[in-house]
């Protein structure tokens, strides 16, 4: 979602306006409209910041010896 969108700056090289297909703008639109859509992309773009975070990979076996079960 808003990956082709163009923005337009001021004189200063601040961002102030943001260009973007109509149909995206539906998107937003309707995700932003609908609580129930909203809740759900905040959680999906929350798991996406947790899986950036998270760097070791455990096996099942290093699982199972961390715990004690081997």
């Amino acid at each position: 979602m808003l990956e082709a969108v163009q923005i337009l700056k001021d004189s200063q090289g601040e961002a102030r306006f943001a260009v973007l297909d109509f149909q995206e703008y539906l998107s937003v639109k309707n995700l932003l409209s609908s609580t129930e859509q909203l809740e759900d992309y905040l959680d999906y773009l929350h798991i996406q910041q947790v899986k950036r975070r998270t760097v070791k990979k455990w096996s099942l076996a290093e699982v199972k010896q961390e715990l004690g079960f081997e």
